[in-house]
């Protein structure tokens, strides 16, 4: 097994306090500590370190609590911290804050203490105040304000409340912001004050990052190193693996019955996601049931496809393209005819500039198709020699050329022996990693590009829209995956929020953060539709409407649609992961996006929805969120706003290599 990699630290903060005698009426003592989020092997993990000193350990000054005095630490080379008993209340400094205070007050340098793993129970004085814990046991962060911020972890079990963190100096909403990368925060329904933390269950989190035993680690190595031939390739095939590789060797031997009913809870994955939240184990006699009304259901209408004459409509003599707002709602509306895809998906995916010009359209070929030819100079120049001793390259190579041969050949682009579409398949994505060789190929990206090059036709546009895709999709493919399990969390989020009933089931069947949903995320949904449908699908999904992340609504629509099936079949784990397996090539597209839309709109005319809700669809304020219903041609549609812009009008720029796409959400 490879060796452990060294921890990332995340965040650092020095400056957090502990007021050792918070509970008690005695005098209070600070002790000033750093305060850290860590990735450990995939793991994220809070630490605690008090402080020392380095040089000057004699005399150092702090605030008292109540803000009249200021107590003097004594403390000499070698011995242990005072006591709260022997700090020494000296004449009166300041009549300001204790926040004011602090940050006039100059504290020699310091070094961490040195505390083994952190423990609460650490019996050396200098480090009993030290802690560490892994997010995934956060059950909650109370958070006060009294003219500074202080809070508070509470762990799951056992439950455990720890020392409260005083940020006199800053720096607490610095460390939130940072978590929230790691985990879903949310305000608990009854007390504003309080941030439940939910995470993905620890066993899935491991499966993405190879954690699991040295007994697992073969297959799930394969799950991550070979998602072509196992979540792409069929997902029903490594159904048992999965299953046998999160519930442990401690039940190797226990078969599962063959009608899988609801009484199974190996997994562990009912940890709940915050919001919508009974939690009767944790919290003894206390239940509390947050159901959101969302209202009926709106009806919505689809149009037909944009054609050749309704683009050149909307494009000025110049070549600038006009009414982009409403041209892009209407291509959200019924999407492209194949003859405008060709130019109209450079635009979508912002390799053209909505506001350019013909002339300087062309201008950026010959720049782009300048650099896209040196950077396949690159790797054509390098010889056997040099490959051989390039690992890297030749893994890359290798990958890509097995896949090529096993991408969409049932496609007339790339059908049979010697294919130039197969070619050019190869030679983009060799080039992708010279363009981005931290990332290089991953398994699924030629999923991703061949739909791409069957539109453009030609190698370099091909490549720079591929670009602009993949830099909306690169989080699916870095080595930790981070990327998926947000996505998984969302997801689950939003459909608990649409239907608890559904989710309980779920969660009930080891499936409550939607692990059969993988492939759909990993590659929107390219295994799952026919080659047109998918077309369709990604043209609707880039005009950004009618919010963001709509690919997860288009989830919730699928499940929508099978969830009378699941729950009336009683379907367990293994049944849940074959059916949603199979029903690719089965979905009716337009059934998909019209319902995904309705759901769009029922969700938006909520007006409490919970502030996971609207971080996850970008619905920011109500004047910010495009209408979609009303005529399209002729009159205006129905909203009295302006539509949310989905680009900027500038060129957007990634720093190095000049290509034009959509700016990050």
């Amino acid at each position: 097994m490879a060796a452990d990699t060294p921890p990332k630290v995340l965040f650092e903060h020095e400056g957090v306090f502990i007021h050792s005698n918070e509970d008690s009426e005695e005098q209070d003592l600070l002790v000033s500590g750093f305060l850290r989020l860590i990735d450990k092997d995939g793991e994220t993990i809070v630490e605690y370190k008090p402080l020392e000193d380095t040089v000057d350990p004699s005399n150092m000054l702090c605030a008292g609590k109540d803000s009249s005095s200021v107590m003097e630490w004594a403390q000499c080379p070698g011995e242990e911290r005072s006591t709260p008993q022997q700090a020494v209340v000296v004449e009166q400094q300041s009549y300001e804050t204790e926040w004011d205070m602090i940050n006039a007050v100059s504290f020699p340098k310091r070094k961490p203490c040195c505390n083994g793993e952190g423990a609460l129970n650490n019996t050396h004085e200098k480090s009993k105040w030290a802690f560490t814990f892994s997010v995934w046991d956060l059950r909650s962060i109370t958070v006060k304000e009294e003219g500074w911020s202080r809070l508070v972890f509470r762990l799951k079990e056992p439950p455990t409340s720890l020392p409260a963190l005083h940020f006199h100096q800053g720096g607490s909403e610095g460390f939130l912001d940072c978590l929230r990368r790691y985990a879903l925060i949310t305000e608990a329904p009854d007390d504003e004050t309080c941030l439940l933390v939910s995470t993905p269950n620890r066993a899935l989190s491991q499966s993405f990052e190879n954690l699991l035993d040295d007994n697992n680690y073969g297959l799930v190595t394969k799950l991550k190193n070979d998602p072509y031939t196992t979540t792409l390739g069929g997902f029903s095939k490594v159904t048992n693996y999965i299953f046998d590789a999160f519930r442990g060797p401690e039940l190797e031997q226990q078969q599962r019955p063959p009608e899988e009913v609801a009484d199974l809870d190996i997994l562990g994955l009912g940890e709940v996601i915050p919001g919508l939240e009974i939690n009767q184990q944790e919290e003894p006699g206390f239940e509390v049931i947050t159901r959101i009304d969302l209202g009926a259901r709106p009806e919505v209408t689809r149009r037909q496809p944009l054609s050749a004459e309704d683009w050149a409509e909307n494009q000025e003599k110049e070549g600038r393209m006009k009414n982009v707002p409403r041209l892009k709602k209407i291509i959200f509306k019924g999407g492209l005819c194949h003859a405008v895809r060709k130019e109209a998906w450079k635009f979508l995916l912002g390799y053209f500039p909505w506001d350019s010009t013909y002339e300087e359209r062309k201008g950026l070929q010959r720049r782009k198709t300048d650099e896209y030819f040196r950077m396949k100079l690159q790797w054509k120049s390098v010889s056997e020699e040099q490959e051989r001793r390039n690992s890297r390259l030749r893994d890359f190579r290798s990958l890509i050329e097995k896949d090529v041969n096993r991408t969409d050949r049932t496609n007339r682009f790339y059908e049979g022996i010697d294919n130039p579409g197969l070619v050019l398949l190869h030679d983009i994505l060799m080039t992708y990693c010279m363009y981005d060789f931290d990332l290089g190929y991953v398994q699924g990206m030629s999923d991703l590009l061949s739909p791409i090059l069957y539109v453009m036709e030609n190698e370099v546009d091909a490549f720079w829209c591929f670009v602009s895709f993949m830099d909306q999709m690169h989080q699916n493919f870095e080595e930790q995956m981070q990327g998926m399990k947000t996505q998984l969390i969302q997801l689950s989020t939003l459909l608990r929020l649409l239907d608890l009933s559904f989710w309980n089931y779920l969660e009930s069947q080891d499936s409550g953060y939607l692990y059969f949903c993988f492939r759909w995320l990993l590659i929107r949904f390219k295994r799952e539709l026919s080659f047109p449908d998918v077309l369709r699908m990604w043209e609707v999904i880039w005009t950004g409407l009618p919010c963001q992340n709509f690919h997860l609504l288009v989830c919730c629509a699928i499940l929508d649609s099978e969830k009378l099936k699941i729950m009336e079949e009683n379907y367990g784990f293994n049944e849940i992961l074959k059916h949603i397996n199979e029903l690719s090539m089965k979905l009716d597209i337009e059934e998909i996006l019209h319902k995904s839309e309705a759901i769009c709109m029922q969700i938006r005319s909520c007006k409490d929805l919970p502030h996971s809700i609207i971080e996850i669809l970008g619905f920011n304020t109500e004047s910010e969120l495009p209408r979609l219903e009303g005529r399209v041609f002729g009159t205006p549609l129905d909203s009295p706003q302006s539509p949310r812009p989905t680009q900027r009008q500038e060129v957007f720029s990634n720093g190095h290599n000049g290509h034009y796409r959509e700016p990050p959400s």
